[in-house]
């Protein structure tokens, strides 16, 4: 390696000097650096510059004859020596205004020292001056030849010692300085030191001033990575404090919005925090549809400021439109005008205007003001459409009542290309579906406390019977006040209901499908009305009615199939009922209600044990919709969501499955179907070994979407036939016949069907690379029959 630098040494020279002349001029146009700094980096440049200039001199020069070689020689020798001890005391200056500058260091604190290497570096240079004159360093012969002198070695104790010094500096205040300054620094200090003990062993070759050129090179670039560095930090905290501001403003438009909505709100009280559902609804449908961050803000401000309009509907006009809803249509009618009007002030957001103009178009051009179609209204107005639908079909207001979710699910499929734009509403559905899911029974919303007076007065909410055994105490005592009614007890109410509570008029019985099967009082009475049957056994009683002062009661229920048992114990009677429901597809909810009597301390407690068939005694026999001929696959009757399956047919290419359908009599919606199943198990039956399931499709054109081993992608449209969702629902009633054909493609599966003006087909693309995949046919509250597989 040194004979490969012995030989190209001079190259390697011209090579640097030319390095420390560009950066040297580069030094005197930057900008980027303070005065001090700047002087001092190019006072090292130059001096490194030199340093290299004359010792590569020095070698050209050495050995020939004449005058200007005899000058030039002894220039370049006294030069290289002068300014090596110079380029220590140039970097003893930069080390000092860094902790001046930058560690905030004054002169009288900077450690002794640098004081001391400052002096040792003019001695170095003195030393060199009386060397020219007395050959301490080096002498030349008659051949003009450099040979080392009797002191060669102290020119070297300067370079060597005055560095570490520095070092110890830098070491002590290392926090002041930066990563990359760090490490320059160690990097100009011991890279020559290093050489300059080579040097000693190695002549002809000058290794220690190639080296501190090197490192001032190198000191230069790394100064200007840290300035870079500190440029893009003080741009970054600039931007943070600019995205700040940002969010400040965009907080306060936030804050102001809301004031402004909440103060429209308050002409109807019963909307009041409507306008902010809409709006957070509105962004989850926008973020599941794929748009990104900025997109959905914008959609929640458009679904907050929506209904701006109504600011300019006298608040006489609103209460005309409670009092007369058959007037509301023409009072709100001008409602988009008057929102674009407001908005259109906005002009930095010129989208709110127009949505506030365009969400009350329907999607098939029926709606207002203009009358727009399909994807001529405004992308965020179609999301807004959907999620105002929903959030007042959720909400009990002067003009609607609170809807159950099914309800609402229905409306938005029927609305789905006729009132909104499909995507959207799908959007919607499944974020009902999943909250739904999500939705579990909470026994804190059951009263704790009851007061009844007239029988019925006060009910608690419905408490679920379900395959799980639920216990449930409480106490009562009679209202001393009213005790000479002579009757005072409490009882309860078996029924069901979508939302869970007891109804007695007729729109909302009709609203959330309400079903009261009976009353059961802690005696030998009891009131059938939907039922098929009661079986009541009393273990114990003496005829005592009335109940006394903190007595406590007792129920234990559960529920299988279309049958429930109670066991009821009070304080008088002991006694055990069971219950034959209308049919298998009902769900049961339990009331406590009473007469002149005080309820409280009402505790659920849910056992976890399991109700089994031979837990409860038959008393009426099933209800079969399925007797009918039987094909290839047995008849399948499904009382409740995928309570039944077929068993797994595997799909290996092609295959084509016909059957006849049949909605139970119980059935009121329009996923009363049949759904099919896409799965795989090592039986090929559901739930089976090993399960993994791909898809669930209805045949009423929705899925469920994807799942953790599949993704699945639906498209559906209405052709001519469709007669309209009510229609479609009294078909399956009556009963219909439907064919499906499935296909299998590597990893994807296609199932297509069109049956009664619904055209649909569904892709699962199974991704655990499975090779066997079987479909099963189930669904909710149907009869399917008749099942042929080709």
């Amino acid at each position: 390696m040194f004979e490969l630098i012995r030989i190209h040494q001079l190259n390697i020279m011209l090579l640097l000097c030319g390095a420390c002349a560009i950066l040297t001029i580069l030094l005197f146009m930057t900008r980027f650096l303070n005065g001090s700094r700047k002087r001092i980096l190019i006072l090292m440049e130059l001096f490194a510059l030199f340093l290299l200039w004359f010792d590569r001199a020095a070698y050209i020069y050495s050995g020939t004859l004449g005058q200007t070689s005899y000058i030039m020689v002894r220039l370049s020798n006294f030069m290289v020596f002068f300014l090596t001890s110079g380029v220590v005391f140039a970097f003893n200056m930069y080390l000092r205004d860094y902790l001046v500058n930058e560690g905030g260091l004054s002169l009288a604190l900077l450690p002794y020292r640098l004081k001391v290497t400052r002096v040792f570096s003019l001695m170095g240079m003195l030393l060199a001056v009386i060397s020219a004159f007395t050959g301490l360093y080096y002498y030349f012969d008659e051949n003009n030849m450099y040979h080392r002198g009797p002191g060669f070695l102290i020119a070297y104790i300067i370079p060597i010692i005055c560095p570490i010094l520095q070092y110890t500096v830098i070491r002590q205040y290392k926090n002041i300085f930066s990563k990359v300054i760090y490490i320059s620094m160690v990097l100009y200090i011991y890279v020559p030191i290093v050489c300059g003990i080579l040097q000693i062993f190695v002549y002809g070759i000058s290794i220690v001033n190639m080296a501190m050129v090197a490192v001032s090179i190198s000191l230069y670039l790394f100064t200007y990575i840290d300035i870079n560095n500190t440029v893009e930090r003080a741009h970054e905290i600039e931007i943070r404090g600019m995205q700040g501001e940002k969010a400040k403003m965009q907080r306060l438009f936030d804050q102001t919005a809301k004031a402004f909505v909440s103060v429209v709100e308050k002409k109807d009280t019963s909307i009041e925090g409507c306008s902010v559902r809409v709006a957070e609804c509105a962004k989850k449908i926008a973020r599941l549809s794929g748009m990104n961050e900025s997109e959905c803000e914008k959609v929640y401000y458009a679904g907050l400021l929506h209904n701006i309009g109504m600011v300019g509907i006298s608040d006489a006009d609103v209460l005309t439109a409670v009092e007369c809803p058959d007037k509301a249509p023409e009072i709100f009618a001008p409602l988009p005008i008057i929102g674009n009007e407001i908005l259109s002030n906005i002009r930095e957001l010129p989208y709110l205007a127009r949505v506030a103009y365009c969400c009350h178009e329907n999607y098939d051009g029926t709606g207002q003001p203009e009358g727009l179609k399909g994807d001529d209204i405004p992308d965020f107005a179609r999301i807004v459409a959907v999620a105002d639908a929903y959030v007042l079909m959720k909400t009990a207001s002067s003009f609607s009542r609170l809807l159950p979710d099914f309800v609402v699910k229905e409306a938005l499929l029927k609305g789905a290309g006729e009132r909104f734009d499909p995507k959207y509403a799908e959007i919607m559905i499944k974020i009902i579906d999943e909250n739904s899911k999500e939705e579990e029974f909470d026994k804190k919303e059951v009263e704790k406390n009851l007061t009844c007076l007239e029988y019925r007065q006060q009910v608690s909410t419905g408490i679920p019977i379900t395959d799980n055994i639920t216990k449930i105490t409480f106490e009562c005592e009679s209202l001393t006040d009213v005790e000479d009614n002579g009757f005072s007890a409490p009882s309860i109410i078996l029924f069901a209901a979508y939302d869970r509570y007891v109804h007695d008029n007729e729109k909302s019985i009709e609203a959330y499908k309400y079903v009261e099967y009976g009353e059961i009082w802690f005696d030998d009475h009891s009131v059938r009305t939907e039922a098929r049957r009661f079986k009541e056994t009393i273990k114990r009683g003496d005829n005592e009615t009335s109940v006394g002062d903190g007595t406590n009661y007792e129920i234990c229920m559960g529920k299988y199939e279309d049958h429930l048992k109670l066991k009821m114990i009070s304080p008088s009677y002991e006694k055990e009922v069971i219950v034959a429901l209308s049919d298998g597809s009902r769900s049961a909810y339990l009331a406590i209600t009473g007469e002149y009597c005080r309820i409280k301390d009402i505790s659920i407690e849910l056992t976890g044990v399991k109700v089994t068939q031979d837990d409860i005694t038959r008393i009426v026999s099933i209800t079969s919709y399925i007797d009918r001929m039987e094909s290839d696959i047995k008849n399948l009757q499904i009382d409740r969501l995928r309570s039944a399956y077929t068993q797994g047919i595997e799909l290996k290419d092609r295959l084509r499955v016909k059957f006849h359908t049949m909605s139970l009599p119980s059935a009121s919606l329009v996923w009363h179907c049949p759904y099919f199943v896409v799965f795989y198990s090592e039986d090929g039956k559901v739930e089976g070994k090993n399960y993994r399931e791909y898809g669930l499709v209805k045949i009423y054109g929705e899925n469920d979407g994807d799942t953790d081993y599949a993704q699945n992608s639906i498209t559906m449209k209405k052709t001519e036939e469709f007669p309209g969702w009510d229609e479609w629902k009294e078909n399956n009633k009556k009963g219909m016949e439907c064919e499906v054909l499935l296909r299998k493609k590597n990893n994807r599966i296609i199932l297509k069907t069109c049956n009664f003006g619904i055209d649909m087909e569904n892709v699962t693309t199974i991704n655990d690379g499975v090779e066997k995949v079987y479909v099963a046919l189930t669904g909710e509250q149907v009869a399917i029959t008749d099942i042929r597989v080709r």
